[in-house]
């Protein structure tokens, strides 16, 4: 089936188009079921031709605060962060949750937003991260995480200039989700390797993606 790694960044970075999207080779998880809820409260009409696919039609989305349990429910829903400060250059969002594996903390997703020009309050558990603007900077990474680059090129698709990640994770998802982000019309080199540069573009349209195969899966 589709990499689930890669479903989960994918779905939350179709915020940042401005026409529809169509993913197939979706995987029948119940993050995915969350998602989906999370983008039809923010008013994004989703529907699903089959069950390995998804249309997200994103030109009506209201960028509302992400309180509701469905964020709790599932520790990917942080990737809205960096959809929704990339689009709207803010968001509310309730601490994500996510299986019990132990602290795994976003810190460096915030450093990310924070080099970007954004300000970032935590009040009643929900965290408010804003901005006047977005600027390309030059980010390092201290520990090679996926979350954190994923959720840095989101919100630097938007940005005015180039943002270079240094020490940027190079799991097969991340390609996937570049591709995805290129495929709408964004300007993202590099996935794959320990650099990736992304050049700030205007507007984000619609596209098709097929989801990669999941290699967690096929190896076990």
């Amino acid at each position: 089936s589709g990499a689930k790694n890669a479903t989960v960044a994918l779905i939350p970075a179709c915020v940042l188009a401005t026409d529809i999207v169509k993913i197939v080779g979706i995987p029948n998880i119940s993050d995915v079921r969350s998602l989906k809820e999370i983008l039809e409260y923010m008013n994004v009409k989703v529907t699903t031709p089959s069950l390995d696919s998804m249309v997200i039609d994103p030109r009506e989305m209201v960028n509302k605060p992400l309180v509701i349990d469905a964020v709790s429910k599932l520790r990917a829903s942080y990737y809205f962060m960096g959809g929704l400060l990339g689009k709207y250059k803010k968001v509310v969002i309730r601490m994500p949750g996510g299986c019990n594996l132990g602290p795994r903390p976003i810190d460096l997703h915030l450093k990310g937003f924070k080099a970007l020009g954004a300000d970032i309050q935590y009040q009643d558990d929900n965290y408010i991260i804003s901005a006047d603007k977005l600027v390309g900077t030059k980010i390092y990474l201290d520990i090679a995480s996926v979350g954190a680059t994923i959720n840095i090129i989101m919100a630097a698709v938007y940005a005015q200039g180039e943002t270079t990640i240094e020490n940027a994770a190079r799991e097969p998802e991340i390609i996937d989700c570049i591709t995805l982000l290129n495929e709408m019309g964004a300007d993202i080199r590099g996935g794959g390797t320990s650099k990736i540069t992304i050049n700030g573009v205007e507007k984000l349209s619609g596209c098709f993606h097929e989801i990669i195969p999941d290699r967690i899966e096929a190896g076990t």
